[in-house]
């Protein structure tokens, strides 16, 4: 498998001295970052739809090969629910495709209080064209639990979509199925001091189920995308920095991922 690993956004004031030297401008922060990891989840877009414009000027200020991840907007799970998804979603698409060869996943992560309709969830992924991988992560067990979990496991498989992975406090929120070809992990908060970092065990418990689900010669070339969501105090950065090294301990190589501290 290929590892695509970074951090749920980069705008963080906290992580100066950390990732960002005293003296590098906000403006330059994103130059910065790309310098350590291969790509990055970008979560204002779920607040705020960037422009096309904006999105483009992002593409031209990272080098080739950088990924990013894109979270779709609340207008279009939390405020509709999912509900009449094509205009929202074509308008989603149409200001990421500004990144051209950059796009990488669209998330949609549903809101917590939002139960099992799958049918609400299949007519949004039935928006998308195919050559765009989604990613999705419910919130409310209903999603998982019982023979309802089936259908939905089977509904993002006839997608391509991706169950997305998803930790807090060293604990997996999901069921670790594996729906599409490739893979999506947000670690959200670390159960480690100082809070909310991750301890070693849990990174490595997660490189090995990941190993373990991506783990035949035809998973060679298979993307996965691991993103640290815990940025307070620049947690994110130190952990994603640890887990590329264990996973290379491991055998695993991440794109593009340097040391930064």
């Amino acid at each position: 498998m290929r590892v695509f690993l970074g951090t749920s956004g980069w705008q963080y004031a906290d992580w100066r001295g950390v990732l960002y030297p005293e003296g590098v401008p906000a403006r330059l922060w994103l130059e910065r970052y790309a310098q350590s990891f291969g790509t990055v989840e970008n979560n204002n877009s779920f607040y705020r739809l960037p422009s096309r414009e904006t999105f483009a000027s992002w593409r031209e200020r990272t080098p080739e090969g950088f990924v990013m991840a894109v979270k779709a907007s609340r207008y279009l799970t939390h405020t509709k629910r999912l509900k009449d998804p094509r205009e929202p979603v074509e308008r989603l698409l149409g200001a990421a495709e500004g990144l051209g060869d950059r796009l990488g996943p669209i998330l949609l992560q549903l809101p917590p209080t939002l139960r099992l309709d799958l049918g609400l969830l299949t007519g949004c992924l039935d928006c998308f064209p195919r050559g765009v991988r989604v990613a999705v992560e419910p919130r409310h067990p209903s999603w998982w639990e019982g023979a309802a979990g089936e259908r939905v496991r089977a509904g993002l498989a006839a997608h391509g979509a991706a169950l997305c992975w998803a930790d807090r406090r060293e604990h997996a929120l999901t069921p670790l199925w594996r729906t599409a070809p490739w893979g999506y992990l947000r670690l959200h908060e670390g159960a480690a001091g100082p809070w909310p970092s991750y301890g070693d065990a849990s990174l490595a418990r997660w490189i090995t189920r990941l190993g373990e689900t991506w783990n035949d010669e035809a998973d060679q070339e298979a993307a996965v995308y691991v993103y640290f969501n815990n940025d307070q105090g620049g947690a994110a950065v130190r952990d994603a920095t640890r887990f590329a090294a264990l996973a290379g301990e491991s055998g695993h190589a991440i794109e593009w991922a340097r040391s930064t501290c």
